[in-house]
């Protein structure tokens, strides 16, 4: 890259490091993503369409015989309407159907290499990282940084350098006090997960809640270890972002639970019990040990 990583900004460090992971800087120049990001439907709507059309043709084709020039827009409703209702996980799972039409969002590793159509659709998946996006019809407010997969908003992040004076504390009190739970792209189920960031440490959030958003540390330890030409947090776009370990997360980590929780309701006069959703994306060392187990179960030939 010609500079070491100290001589880069923070935020243009961990983009070339996504993108030396197998991303794509999906818009070319600052303002691009004004025109092809939807903040209606939270998709960029060409990617999504681009990703479908190159692997589900005979399927595509199949329903423009329905809609004709209303396809796309028919297509893409549906599946920010199915995130908003069903949520990412289970959207990118199942995928969407529509008037005896099925499609897939993406492609999962397939469990073995013999199998040369599903490997080639594997290869087919796409993620984008996207600076700066502007993601409002209200205001002009803009994440630090947004991850895609296929044109689908999976991860935002907001980046804050030591070296300007900021920390993930600044993270958190950005996204309690001017990012709005009500927002398309911040309404639960909508993102994986929302990341706060800084040179030393890193915290999570699948659920924001205003003031009441609840952040959990993403760390390695009490202190994350330093790294040589790096910082200490790259082990997040180095092993937990990259776009196999993403794959790998949604088909196998992150689930939604239900949980609940008793208090007093002035109401009732009474005790009751609330229950409630929690989308759990999962901690480091949660997938730093399992997936140690199944590296061990391989090399061994167990199973």
């Amino acid at each position: 890259m010609g500079k070491k990583f100290s001589e880069l900004r923070f935020e243009d460090w961990i983009e070339q490091s996504l993108l030396n992971k197998g991303y794509h800087s999906s818009f070319t120049h600052s303002g691009d993503h004004e025109s092809r990001y939807s903040k209606d439907l939270c998709l960029v709507e060409d990617e999504v369409i681009s990703f479908i059309k190159s692997t589900q043709t005979d399927e595509y084709e199949r329903l423009y015989t329905q809609f004709e020039e209303s396809t796309d827009s028919h297509l893409l409703k549906k599946i920010s309407d199915s995130i908003a209702s069903r949520g990412i996980i289970k959207t990118l799972r199942e995928g969407v159907s529509t008037r005896g039409c099925s499609f897939e969002l993406l492609y999962f590793k397939p469990k073995s290499s013999l199998n040369k159509e599903h490997t080639d659709l594997y290869s087919r998946n796409k993620f984008q990282v996207v600076r700066q996006l502007h993601y409002s019809t209200r205001n002009r407010n803009s994440l630090d940084m947004v991850l895609f997969l296929n044109g689908i908003p999976i991860i935002t992040m907001e980046l804050k350098n030591q070296l300007s004076g900021q920390s993930i504390e600044d993270s958190q009190k950005q996204y309690r006090k001017d990012r709005d739970p009500k927002e398309p792209l911040f309404q639960f189920k909508r993102c994986l997960a929302h990341f706060c960031v800084d040179n030393d440490k890193i915290s999570m959030t699948t659920r924001l809640s205003g003031d009441s958003t609840k952040f959990l540390p993403y760390n390695k330890g009490i202190t994350n270890p330093i790294v040589p030409e790096d910082y200490r947090t790259e082990y997040l776009w180095n092993e937990i972002l990259t776009p196999d370990s993403i794959l790998d997360i949604i088909e196998n980590f992150v689930l939604l639970s239900q949980e609940s929780e008793k208090e007093w309701s002035n109401e009732k006069k009474m005790v009751v019990e609330k229950k409630y959703e929690v989308l759990i994306f999962p901690r480091y060392h949660q997938l730093e040990v399992i997936r140690n187990l199944r590296s061990k179960v391989k090399e061994e030939g167990v199973g």
